[in-house]
């Protein structure tokens, strides 16, 4: 195995205090407010398709379209509307699984920073 093929070493952070860097929203999914968002991956597979990381954004109410997601909430609160689905109602310690297309409304109340792993 070369250096380029190795797998990262095991490694811990302490979610609360990461530091993470801002992330670009697009206009198109602010509803209302001026939610910043901000994130770091952790580490992300050799193919690209497995991401793990942490993720936050300020309150304000944003849309997206979801990828095949587990994440936890650290802190914060949200109301997650799944269009055609349930209104989930997120704060922390929570564990939460987004379908890969789901369409959803954010409403954050207040900042809210969570652990996550994508599967694309």
């Amino acid at each position: 195995m070369t250096t380029n093929d190795q797998v990262p070493a095991s490694f811990s952070v302490y979610v609360p205090d990461a530091e993470l860097v801002p992330e670009p929203l697009d206009p198109a999914q602010i509803v209302s407010g001026d939610p910043v968002v901000t994130g770091k991956v952790l580490s992300e597979s050799a193919d690209g398709r497995q991401i793990r990381g942490i993720w936050q954004i300020t309150p304000g109410v944003v849309t997206d379209t979801e990828a095949n997601e587990l994440f936890v909430v650290v802190s914060g609160r949200a109301t997650v509307e799944v269009e055609g689905g349930a209104t989930l109602e997120i704060g922390p310690g929570d564990a939460c699984v987004l379908r890969e297309g789901d369409r959803t409304t954010w409403t954050v109340h207040e900042t809210l920073r969570k652990a996550y792993h994508i599967s694309l």
